[in-house]
């Protein structure tokens, strides 16, 4: 990465910033950032050039991106047993997407700092009266109270503090023994115990063959540290750009600037206009970063942004996360592939079929109906086979908890079960049960394509 021109920590306050919170008391404000400045890292410029390098491995189309966890972390869900179980679930998915595509996976987790959230409009109407948008924890409370909806600067202290905790456990979980592949194995085996999982009992059949195979020739995690932890990283919008000013610093190696919140951070669909501070200050961090792009992206605009966010066409540096909706991918997403494609940049292509398939059931709930993210899967995949290109990685909200947020799925959720466990406090998520079955599914479809590859190859 050579030297960001024009461009410091600050740099984005000369352009324009849409999505952030208008703060009543900006002394308060000042001081809350000035104090962030002084706080640890929360995560290290090596750790985020590591993730580069890994990312480049998926951008070479040699490895797969699994993006997953909360739509929106909160102070009230704070618990390291809802962080053990999303992060387990995220190493089920892995396991069966490494099996599935013969790759190894890089593990991301929208976990320890996704606090802060794009809204539609600035001001929300209840019963009459009109009170700040919620805009994540991080900003203001979800509760309609004029106190708590007053944006609060000391929240991003308490943000911090608790993506610090967060982080602490994902290492140990990570490095301690936790990870351990014959563990996520038999939890995987669990699931498909169950009546609604039966169907996916052969994938997982193969991939204990392939352990026992493996333990058979010595390789165990005794032997092998690699089966007994693995690399997780973590993620979030940088929505919120004060925060992320204060959480910059200067790597003492390189000389670089590294925002220190996240080893990745995404730029939004409502935040990629041309003059956009988001923008602004993303190009200048040496961080990995993505992109949301959804129907109102064109290919000229597109390109533009990638070579703003990636002037030097560093493979690894720059993630495409797609969101068009299930009945709008295929025509979508294929002229943004194609013109990427033949103007030779190096991105890592990823699918989010969360966003573009939100509805609202007929009991009153924001819903997302499994199939239909399924189906933006699929066609996903199906776009880029068609053009050639490497359909790299999944970007997915969801969770470790039981929740009742999508339809459908073999946990067979209905709009009249809904309400039963309906917890976000933004978008619905995909259950642990969903997003295991996800990974099976996907699983099948990238093992479909790689035997048809091979076919051909035989063939030719």
């Amino acid at each position: 990465m050579t030297e960001v021109s024009n461009w410091q920590p600050g740099s984005w306050r000369n352009f324009e910033a849409r999505q952030l919170p208008s703060y009543p008391d900006t002394a308060a404000l000042a001081e809350a950032e000035q104090l962030l400045g002084t706080y640890p890292p929360l995560v290290f410029a090596g750790e985020a050039r590591q993730l580069r390098e890994d990312l480049a491995e998926v951008a070479g189309g040699k490895a797969f991106l699994l993006q997953g966890g909360d739509c929106a972390e909160s102070f009230a869900e704070f618990h390291p047993n809802n962080i053990r179980d999303t992060f387990r679930v995220l190493l089920q998915m892995a396991v069966i997407l490494t099996f599935g595509s013969k790759m190894p996976v890089v593990k991301v987790g929208r976990m320890a700092g996704q606090f802060a959230k794009p809204r539609s409009a600035d001001m929300e109407e209840q019963g009459g009266q009109s009170l700040p948008s919620y805009r994540g924890d991080i900003v203001n409370d979800i509760t309609f109270e004029e106190g708590g909806r007053k944006p609060n600067p000391e929240r991003m202290l308490r943000a911090y503090m608790q993506a610090a905790a967060t982080l602490n456990l994902l290492r140990a979980l990570a490095q301690g023994g936790y990870a351990n592949l014959h563990q996520v194995h038999r939890w995987n085996l669990d699931f498909v115990g169950q009546s609604a999982g039966e169907k996916y009992r052969e994938v997982a059949s193969r991939i204990g063959d392939a352990l026992d195979f493996m333990a058979a020739c010595g390789v165990d995690p005794d032997s092998v540290p690699q089966l007994h932890g693995t690399d997780f990283y973590t993620s979030h919008e940088a929505l919120l750009l004060g925060y992320e000013q204060a959480m910059t610093r200067q790597d003492s190696l390189t000389g670089k600037w590294y925002d220190t919140s996240a080893h990745l951070l995404w730029i939004g669909d409502r935040t990629r206009f041309s003059g956009s501070a988001h923008v602004e200050f993303l190009r200048g961090v040496g961080n990995p970063v993505a992109m949301k792009c959804g129907p109102s992206l064109e290919p000229d605009d597109l390109i533009r942004l990638i070579d703003t966010l990636n002037p030097d066409n560093d493979p690894g540096r720059l993630t495409l996360i797609s969101r068009f909706g299930h009945d709008k991918v295929e025509e979508g997403l294929s002229k943004l592939v194609r013109r990427v494609k033949a103007e030779g940049r190096s991105v890592v292509w990823s699918c989010d079929p969360m966003h573009g398939n939100t509805i609202k059931s007929g009991s009153g709930f924001k819903t997302r109906p499994f199939e239909r993210i399924l189906s933006e899967v699929s066609s996903f995949f199906a776009v880029h086979r068609a053009e050639g290109t490497h359909a790299g990685g999944i970007h997915c909200e969801m969770t470790g908890q039981n929740v009742t947020e999508c339809t459908g799925g073999a946990a067979a959720i209905t709009d009249e079960t809904l309400a039963d466990r309906y917890h976000t406090h933004c978008d619905p998520r995909l259950n642990a049960s969903q997003s295991i079955e996800l990974a099976f599914l996907l699983a099948e479809n990238i093992r479909t394509e790689l035997e048809k590859d091979e076919r051909a190859a035989a063939a030719a």
